[in-house]
């Protein structure tokens, strides 16, 4: 049996899969209102004890804001659902919801919505990066950079920019402007006006209502650590050593989807305030399953729990991984791409990155 024949049975293979948890997808509307309420509710309950624990001592608000980051990062996996249709059957409920959550976590919802698709589309795949993912760039391309370009992307991708800086700049800064999708049309640019002018006037009220500096010691503190988890989330879910990437002629949706993405298992209090997100292979092989059903897959599929299976201490280590090594099919980090040269790395000539 040839090598076509091999991949057009493992093509059909994860077809068949993704078509089988199609049945999941159907969201369940009372359920769906109930994980708001309990995600909301407790956030703004969290909100008001940091600002009323001001007076006692700041390291006490400062504890609090642990847990209301989380909530607020809980929030936002609400929205990414609305955002994929799955967590409510109708459309405008989804986009509505969706909309409202992103003034709370700083994201215009049809833009992000627009960018993320386009991560969905293309995940894994060398020949569509750029937007919605993690810059990555495979060894022969980094050997091919010169070498100022070279120390940029050493230090795009150290872990006090990636987790720190990065976050903070991409949430309060960067989403204030949809750049990169202007051949998307208005929608875009108008999700992205509305949210800010939501955002402005929900502060304005709140500095009015306690003033500019409790709002700014309370609210900060939150959105940063609520941005650096959510980046740290998506960074572990696709860079990790035996991740998928291949150009156009190697790559398939499902195969990407499946192999692409890890299963992040975390503790069961870490997949509460992650809404499970850490189940990412199910997810990106079907991405209309409401983000309260994917436990559920695991146990009627139990031979996908092993499948990209991360720890929570395993997935310290991926922060190093930072290279895509084409001859060894795994992202490398730096060290291991300079000590032990793969044939892919040595062939830099007429490569270059773009």
């Amino acid at each position: 049996m040839d090598q076509h024949t091999n991949n057009a049975h493992a093509t059909s293979d994860f077809r068949h899969l993704a078509h089988a948890l199609s049945c999941y997808r159907e969201p369940n509307c009372t359920r769906s209102v109930f994980e708001i309420v309990i995600t909301a509710g407790p956030f703004a309950l969290t909100w008001f004890l940091i600002w009323t624990c001001l007076d006692a001592g700041y390291w006490m608000a400062l504890l609090l804001a642990v847990p209301a980051a989380g909530l607020l990062l809980r929030l936002f996996m609400i929205q990414h659902d609305c955002g994929h249709g799955s967590f409510f059957r109708h459309r405008l409920a989804n986009d509505w919801v969706g909309r409202v959550i992103g003034v709370l976590t700083l994201t215009p919802y049809d833009f992000w919505r627009r960018a993320h698709a386009l991560h969905h589309a293309g995940s894994g795949n060398l020949d569509r990066r750029g937007i919605g993912d993690i810059d990555t760039l495979t060894v022969r391309e980094f050997l091919a950079l010169p070498k100022g370009r070279r120390l940029l992307y050493r230090l795009y991708r150290n872990p006090i920019v990636m987790f720190g800086v990065g976050p903070a700049y991409m949430f309060i800064l960067r989403h204030r402007l949809p750049m990169g999708l202007i051949r998307s049309g208005w929608q875009p640019w108008l999700s992205a006006m509305a949210t800010n002018v939501a955002i402005a006037v929900l502060v304005a009220t709140m500095i009015w209502l306690i003033g500019v500096g409790p709002f700014l010691l309370v609210q900060l503190p939150i959105t940063l650590i609520a941005a650096s988890i959510g980046v740290w989330l998506f960074y572990v879910q696709h860079q990790f050593e035996d991740t998928f990437w291949a150009h156009d002629e190697g790559w398939n949706f499902h195969e990407a989807g499946l192999h692409g993405s890890s299963h992040y298992d975390l503790p069961s209090v870490l997949r509460w305030f992650t809404a499970n997100i850490g189940i990412h292979h199910v997810h990106h092989l079907c991405s209309r399953i409401p983000y309260y059903r994917l436990p559920q897959v695991l146990r009627d599929h139990p031979q996908l729990s092993a499948v990209g299976r991360l720890t929570l201490f395993e997935s310290l280590r991926c922060v190093r991984k930072v290279l895509w090594d084409e001859g060894r099919h795994k992202l490398v980090s730096f060290r291991e791409m300079e000590s032990v040269p793969s044939p892919a790395s040595r062939a830099v000539s007429g490569s270059g990155y773009h």
